[in-house]
């Protein structure tokens, strides 16, 4: 196996390992009975290391020299007001995207979680074939076909569970569940939209993607600032994290 083969298995090891663990990591501290984070706290928590990590990456790619990389920062994202507002979009989405999967966090176990938000690969094959104009062959689309089969197996509820719903208790179980495949379902669909959008200026344009990933994650914390401002009425919000988050 060559190196490049090995890179390959490696990066979709850690990619796996990642997900899951953020997915089973999130749930559970939702569910501690201690008093709750606010989600746009974690949120932007988030966007501050990936921040500080492309930072770090242009810094490597400017031979490690400070000036070059306030040089650069300065001119690609600073003297480029149009250029960065390209990203508005797709970071407002995006910003959305993380709000609405908190939400569903805390209404469906991880499991259906995860199996429900694999939508979001069929929504992003619907949107290149519109924004992209990319052409999926048959087998591909079968694919995508049989993913939503199995999503809807995993969403549709048991006999036991329509017979269950009679309760008012268990009427607000599944209205909470109704919640969260309603979040799941717009996250997919936002997902799949600003991925495909965010494709596209990557690929038509020659700048960094790390550059590219620092103007995204600095639009889409003024969107997270803007509405905890509006929503909580503060705009730092550093003060509810529990002993996991």
């Amino acid at each position: 196996m060559s190196k490049k083969d090995n890179r390959k298995w490696i990066s979709l090891i850690a990619l796996v390992l990642q997900t899951t663990s953020l997915v089973l990591l999130l749930r559970y501290s939702k569910t501690i009975k201690t008093e709750q984070y606010l989600s746009s706290t974690a949120i932007v928590t988030a966007e501050i290391i990936k921040g500080l990590i492309c930072i770090v990456l242009v810094w490597l790619e400017s031979d490690r020299s400070m000036n070059r990389l306030f040089r650069v920062i300065k001119q690609e994202i600073y003297a480029k007001p149009y250029d960065t507002s390209k990203l508005a979009i797709p970071s407002g989405l995006y910003a959305i995207q993380n709000n609405l999967l908190f939400i569903a966090l805390s209404y469906l176990n991880a499991a259906t979680y995860q199996v429900t938000y694999q939508l979001k690969i069929l929504t992003t094959a619907l949107c290149s074939v519109v924004i992209r104009k990319k052409i999926i062959e048959k087998h591909q689309w079968f694919s995508l076909f049989i993913l939503t089969i199995g999503v809807a197996f995993v969403t549709w509820p048991s006999s036991d569970e329509i017979h269950k719903r009679s309760t008012a208790q268990s009427q607000a179980t599944w209205l909470q569940q109704l919640m969260g495949f309603g979040a799941v379902l717009i996250a997919s669909f936002t997902s799949g939209f600003a991925g495909v959008y965010y494709e596209e200026i990557l690929k038509t344009e020659s700048t960094s993607i790390w550059i590219r990933n620092i103007q995204l994650g600095n639009q889409k914390l003024a969107y997270i600032e803007f509405w905890s401002f509006h929503v909580s009425c503060s705009m730092f919000h550093y003060k509810t994290f529990n002993q996991l988050i």
